[in-house]
Order: structure tokens, then C-alpha cells, then sequence
């Protein structure tokens, strides 16, 4: 008799998800989370007065049916559960090619029309490439055995038209930090979904799903156990999971589960070391060759004024630098910070919550700024030579934005400032990978150890509707099996 039919390993959305479906089907599910709450990456928190939000800008719909997480969240009883905000447009992009901001909207039809206007020469391209990326995103497009990259893919069908390019993708960093190496249907099929549906925003921050979703598991009869760590995944004679070890985070306390499946939330390179030969052999070659993803460093700043005040007009904005006027310089922008800031600034995806009906408590009225990382720009061992280099970068960030919008450096009351490193400290994510492993087609949730699965971004396309995705699909292998 197992204690458990399942273990969970981890509280992010992807293991929160597989848990509440399979607690509603009836399965006696345990989720294990090192951290003080559940949530992961999504999660939201103050920092004195300042509300920051983990990692959430903007989502395409998910009560749209064609939104790979409108299935999961139903099933797992919280699609209706929080609300989501429309976030009136998709972005505005300024600098870099463009003379003028362009402000790119949420639907086919709209998208079609302003980039039409603004790109006349490029009208019956767009149409194409629009048309293609709808069609990817609806599940209905023609499969391409070439599996051409993004880079690949407009250059086939812009030429040097680097604007165009640019005003396509200039959200890039929420997927990855090179276009040469970005599957052209992975983001075809991510983007479209946002002009299929349009952006969504979780009112209130995101810490809303992940508490919905423990919620769920345990109006279900799961349970969701805080401040543990699981430290043993064990396969017994046969094989398949066994028994997991969890332990207080001082290593104290240790207590083993019995169960049938066990769910990783955790990163592979975490959840390896848990297994015993030969199984941990097979895990390990299963996934060690896969590059991770990109990292992004996320600046918070509480402004004691809106931030429309300074002319920041849209509720996101892709803020280029003047040196990045092709879309293929993207992936210089991530080893920017390994030195101090000099004239060049990486590109910036900037979220004014105050511009929709966030549910954020303000003032301070809260600013996000995201960009593209790397571990590697934070590998110096020494701690006070970290928190200097991080302070003169988050000074230089904060001067770049006044020097595009004036007044708001003076405006800044309160600020969080998370780089790469913060990532892989926090959030025990190896190399600060936020989307998981670098974005490539046929991910599965399934491992070689039998019985034990991956809900998580390294099981999907990364982002909140990968990992979403992912665990809806790791329950159905789990239920399928059963």
C-alpha cells in the first residue's frame, strides 16, 4: 500500500497544474516545495512598499480554446478562478530602426492593418507571414519538415527589411535570445496565440494562479507540504519509482513516501543527483545535451508618479537600443553585463501596470523592466564586487529609460533589481534558465526512469504556457498509464 499515488517535486505552474488535474481525478497527490510558498517564477511579493511581480507581463488568453493552457486550467478547476486582464495591445516598440514608436496590437486583423500602414512596401509579405503564424497557432498549418528558424524564416520572406523584422519580434526575450536559433513554429505558433486571443494579464499578480491552483489540489484531498526538500527519488529493485526522501531544508526531519509516480517540477540537473544508478545514468544522458535557455535580469522601480506621466504610452513597450537595428545583433544583448555599463544598453521589455486594471496596489506605481542575461556575466566569485557591478547596472539601467522618458529617474522611490544570478539563487534554476531548456520541437514530459515525469518549462516551450502545457500533459501520461 503507497502512502501516495503521486509525488510532486516542486510548486511552480507546471507541477501545481499536473497536481490539481490529478487530485481531481481522484489521485492522492503530495506536492513537496523548498520555498516558503508555492508559485516559483510565478509568484509576487513586496519588497517594503513595492510590489513586484516575479516574472509576469503579459499571456495570450486562455479562455481562448485554441490557448495550449485553456485545457489544463479548466481541468484543473481554476480557469475561472482569478481573473484575467486584457492588456489593451500587444506592445509598442521605439528605437532602434524605428524613427517613430510603433504600437502593434492584439489581433490578426488590427496587427495586419498598422504594420500595412506602416511597412507598405512589405503589405503582401506581412499577409503571408501573418496568415502562417495564425495558422500555426490554431493548430491547422501545413507541417514543414525543413524546420526553418525564425531568422530563417523572415529573411526568406523580408529580405533586409530589418524594421519589419524587428516590429514581428521585438518581444523576442520572452521566448529566447537568438533568432538564428529560435524553431520559426515555436515562435510563430507563441506570437500568434497573442494575436489570436490577445495579451492577458492576471489581475492581481500572478501569485493568484499558483495559490488557485494549490487551492485546488487541496479541495481535491491533495496536500501541498512547505519548506520541505526532497532529497531522494528511489527506484527500488524494479526499476520505477518507489519512495521519495524529503527532508527540513537544514536536512533534518527526513521522512519517505511511498508512491506509484513521481513529478518533477524541478530542473533535470536538480532532479538527477536524486536518483541511484542505473537509473540516474539514463536520466542524466536523457538530458544533459540539452543547452538551457536564455536568463533575464528584471528591474522593479516604484515611481511616486503614473508612469504615463513620463510618456510611457502603452502597458508594454519594447524599448530598442539605437545600436540594435537588426534583428540578428539580439544575442550580443545578453553578454552585455558581463562587464561594467559602457554606451551600450540591451534592449527592454517595460510593463506600466498602472495602465490597466492590474489589481496591483499602488503607489508606488509599479514599473517593470526585463532584458536579456546570462550566467555568465555574474560569475565573479567575490560578493561586494557582485552587489557593485549589480548597483552600477541597475543605476545605468534607470538612466538609459530617463534619457527616453525625462523626469522619471527622479520619480523613483523604491527599486528590486534580480539579474541572472538571482535567477539560478532563487529560483534553483542551473545557469538562471527562466524558460527551461533552450526552445526546440518535441519536448515530452516523459523521462527513461519509469514512473517518473517532467512538468515543467524543461518539458515544453518554456514561459507560463509551457509549463502550463506541460503539466496538463504529464497528467494525462500519469492517468493514461493508470
Amino acid at each position: 500500500m503507497t502512502d501516495y499515488d503521486v509525488v510532486v517535486i516542486g510548486a511552480g505552474l507546471g507541477g501545481l497544474t499536473a497536481a490539481a488535474i490529478l487530485a481531481r481525478s481522484g489521485r492522492k497527490v503530495l506536492v513537496v516545495e523548498r520555498n516558503n510558498s508555492v508559485g516559483g517564477a510565478a509568484s509576487s511579493y513586496k519588497v517594503g512598499d513595492l510590489f513586484v511581480e516575479g516574472s509576469l507581463h503579459e499571456t495570450s488568453d486562455p479562455n481562448h480554446p485554441h490557448d495550449p493552457k485553456h485545457r489544463p486550467l479548466a481541468r484543473a478547476g481554476v480557469l475561472d478562478a482569478i481573473k484575467w486582464v486584457p492588456a489593451s495591445g500587444f506592445y509598442e516598440v521605439r528605437g532602434g530602426p524605428f524613427a517613430a514608436p510603433l504600437a502593434l496590437p492584439d489581433s490578426f486583423d488590427a496587427a495586419r492593418r498598422v504594420l500595412a500602414d506602416r511597412f507598405a512596401d512589405s503589405r503582401d509579405a506581412i499577409a503571408l507571414l501573418l496568415d502562417e503564424m495564425r495558422a500555426v497557432a490554431q493548430g491547422t498549418a501545413k507541417r514543414d519538415t525543413r524546420r526553418l528558424s525564425l531568422a530563417e524564416k523572415l529573411a526568406q520572406s523580408l529580405g533586409s527589411r530589418e524594421a519589419v523584422k524587428c516590429a514581428l519580434a521585438a518581444n523576442l526575450s520572452y521566448y529566447h535570445d537568438d533568432p538564428a536559433t529560435l524553431d520559426w513554429e515555436i515562435f510563430a505558433g507563441a506570437q500568434g496565440r497573442y494575436l489570436l486571443g490577445g495579451a492577458r494579464f492576471i489581475e492581481g499578480g500572478s501569485q493568484r494562479l499558483s495559490s488557485a491552483l494549490a487551492r485546488a489540489i487541496r479541495a481535491a484531498g491533495g496536500d501541498v507540504s512547505l519548506r520541505r526538500l526532497a532529497s531522494r527519488i528511489d527506484t527500488g529493485s524494479t526499476g520505477r519509482t518507489a519512495s521519495v526522501t524529503h527532508t527540513a531544508r537544514d536536512g533534518s526531519h527526513a521522512r519517505t513516501i511511498t508512491c506509484r509516480h513521481v513529478v518533477g517540477n524541478a530542473a533535470p540537473a536538480v532532479l538527477g543527483p536524486m536518483l541511484s544508478p542505473p537509473a540516474a545514468d539514463a536520466f542524466a544522458e536523457a538530458f544533459d545535451a540539452h543547452p538551457p535557455s536564455m536568463s533575464l535580469f528584471t528591474l522593479t522601480l516604484g515611481l511616486d508618479r503614473p508612469p504615463r506621466t513620463f510618456g510611457i504610452s502603452s502597458y508594454s513597450t519594447q524599448l530598442l537600443p539605437d545600436w540594435l537595428t537588426r534583428l540578428a545583433g539580439y544575442p550580443e544583448a545578453t553578454r552585455l553585463m558581463a562587464t561594467e555599463p559602457a554606451d551600450r544598453m540591451p534592449p527592454l521589455s517595460i510593463v506600466d501596470y498602472d495602465a490597466i486594471r492590474s489589481g496591483i496596489p499602488m503607489p508606488p506605481y509599479v514599473l517593470s523592466i526585463l532584458g536579456p542575461d546570462h550566467i555568465d556575466n555574474w560569475a565573479d566569485p567575490d560578493p561586494e564586487r557582485y552587489r557593485i557591478k549589480r548597483a552600477h547596472w541597475q543605476a545605468a539601467l534607470v538612466a538609459h529609460l530617463d534619457r527616453h522618458f525625462p523626469g522619471i529617474a527622479a520619480a523613483v522611490t523604491a527599486s528590486a533589481f534580480n539579474t541572472a544570478f538571482s535567477v539560478r539563487h532563487y529560483l534553483n534554476a542551473p545557469h538562471g534558465a527562466v524558460y527551461g531548456f533552450a526552445p526546440a520541437p518535441g519536448r515530452s514530459p516523459r523521462t527513461p526512469v519509469r514512473g517518473l515525469y517532467l512538468a515543467s518549462s524543461y518539458a515544453g516551450i518554456g514561459g507560463y504556457s509551457g509549463a502550463i502545457e506541460a503539466g496538463g500533459a504529464c497528467a494525462d501520461m500519469i492517468l493514461t498509464e493508470d
